[in-house]
């Protein structure tokens, strides 16, 4: 085998080998040629003007020197659309660039040859032979193609052919080059490592498998004991270490195919779900992940959702057996205990030890709220009775739960739940979602009952108790909030109903948390929808 030869000319021009007279430099390259013979001119190309002319040169003496002529054998021998001058700059190419740089053979070749044609070519011809290495058409007793066709036509054929792709590779828009890039570095830096282009990391799966069988040589012959007709000592103990090689391969691209199959490569996508999850569901999709070498990515999925929402029902039932213990008979009873319960604890919080050093710092600082499973959360909200129907699921054979029924009468049973009416439209005719109000960071909630001495102002009694229960939270008196709520219904009719929290921001002119509570009232009241 050859050495193997980097080619760098430029792709998808005639290419291939060129012949130029050594005394007029005329191309000759497609015509008959003398070539010099002797050992002291070494390819030596003569035209046949030249040849006649008994031209010479310091190096060349026509009338001692031997000759040769070359001509081109143009000629179909393995297929009606390749000559044997091609097939020769075939092997040739081949032997001189390697198997696999099919551009570069195509370049050898020339003739406006692309490196697909080629490399299909030398497959059907040489690789799927019956008489492999060798063609068909190889051995000297098959008849010539040359009966099929002539000379003449197949050169006529061939001229067109290089014409036509002439023509279409000058009609062609030219082709940027590529830019090298400065360094050979990952393309994909959040996976460490990673090489999209090749789907390979740097640091491999038993990346040292490689050593044990770099060293290792296999010479025609070795192996079998010609006396004794046994495999050598050395052999087995070399087959020996290529089956532990040929595991560890395969390990390799089993693990490859579980990072594919399952989009562990998507790393942006992967951190935004995994950030949306509690922690109880991400320790328990952590302890399903060992599950999905064994299983495809749908059905990983599916195990995964399953778990995950008999975790979220659990922790919902869990929820209102603990309300069922405490005396709370319906849904909207239990969303205010634990509203109240997250007050409690925030008091505790903030008056915990009032004389330390840092207490004004800490207090200053806002009490993140209690992590509250979304997805469970959701299987206890107020406005279950509406979702379960409207699904086809029940709990139990018609039976209540938390004292709200799940029947025909849902609607009437929310609407009963609701103390106050609301004057405002909604949109769509669709009934408001009452929802218990977070209680705002560091802020003391205004209080009107009995228990505080405050007076309630004037015009209280024009508010629902909704409304009054936003108000308390936002620190708001009900003249500035009816301003603010007006102000929003006009905003709300010119766009046909439809609200940003950037237009209510504007519109409040109020702390951004309490801009952003009031227009979710809003919307869950059903006067706005959310744009």
């Amino acid at each position: 085998m050859g050495v193997i030869r980097k080619k760098t000319a430029s792709r998808g021009s005639e290419g291939g080998i060129k012949c130029i007279c050594d005394v007029c430099s005329v191309d000759i390259t497609s015509t008959v040629h003398i070539r010099c013979a002797h050992e002291a001119c070494h390819e030596y190309d003569l035209c046949v003007p030249c040849f006649s002319n008994a031209a010479s040169s310091p190096i060349h003496d026509p009338a001692t020197h031997p000759y040769q002529v070359i001509e081109q054998n143009s000629v179909p021998i393995f297929t009606e659309d390749w000559g044997a001058d091609e097939e020769m700059l075939l092997l040739e190419g081949a032997e001189l660039y390697g198997l696999g740089s099919w551009a570069d053979i195509a370049d050898h070749i020339g003739g406006y040859r692309t490196k697909d044609e080629v490399r299909d070519h030398y497959i059907d011809t040489y690789v799927n032979s019956s008489r492999f290495p060798l063609p068909e058409l190889a051995s000297p007793d098959e008849p010539p193609l040359l009966r099929n066709t002539t000379r003449e036509e197949f050169q006529a054929r061939k001229k067109r052919r290089i014409e036509e792709r002439k023509e279409a590779a000058k009609a062609a828009q030219p082709t940027t080059p590529k830019q090298k890039p400065t360094a050979s570095v990952p393309a994909c830096h959040d996976i460490q490592g990673y090489m999209p282009g090749r789907l390979e990391f740097e640091a491999e799966f038993a990346n040292d498998a490689e050593d044990a069988v770099q060293h290792m040589q296999f010479d025609p012959g070795d192996g079998v004991n010609p006396r004794t007709k046994e495999m050598d000592p050395d052999m087995e103990l070399k087959m020996t270490v290529m089956d532990i090689y040929n595991s560890r391969l395969t390990a390799r691209v089993e693990r490859k195919k579980v990072m594919f199959e399952h989009h562990l490569l998507e790393y942006k996508k992967n951190t935004a779900a995994e950030k949306k999850r509690s922690k109880e569901e991400r320790e328990l999709v952590n302890k399903c992940k060992p599950l999905g070498r064994a299983t495809s990515h749908s059905d990983y999925d599916d195990l995964c959702g399953g778990v995950l929402h008999e975790l979220n029902l659990r922790q919902a039932i869990g929820q209102l057996q603990e309300w069922r213990q405490n005396g709370l008979a319906d849904l909207k009873s239990g969303e205010r205990f634990e509203v109240e319960r997250q007050q409690r604890l925030q008091r505790a919080q903030s008056s915990a030890h009032p004389f330390e050093r840092l207490a004004t710092s800490r207090a200053s600082k806002a009490t993140p709220p209690v992590e509250m499973p979304s997805a469970s959360a959701a299987l206890t909200a107020p406005e279950l009775p509406h979702r379960l129907p409207r699904s086809g699921s029940s709990l139990g054979n018609g039976s209540p739960v938390g004292g709200v029924g799940v029947g025909d009468d849902a609607a009437s049973a929310i609407s009963q739940a609701n103390d106050g009416s609301s004057m405002t439209p909604q949109l769509n005719g669709t009934a408001p979602r009452s929802t218990a109000l977070q209680p705002l960071p560091n802020v003391q909630p205004l209080r009107f009952d009995g228990d505080s001495n405050v007076a309630p102002p004037a015009d209280w009694h024009l508010l629902t108790k909704d409304e009054q229960q936003l108000c308390s939270t936002l620190r708001l008196y009900p003249k500035p909030y009816l301003v603010i709520k007006e102000q929003l219904m006009k905003e709300a009719m010119k766009t046909g109903g439809v609200l940003k929290k950037k237009v209510v921001k504007e519109i409040c002119r109020l702390d951004p948390i309490k801009a952003h509570r009031l227009f979710d009232f809003c919307v869950n009241s059903g006067w706005i929808v959310k744009g």
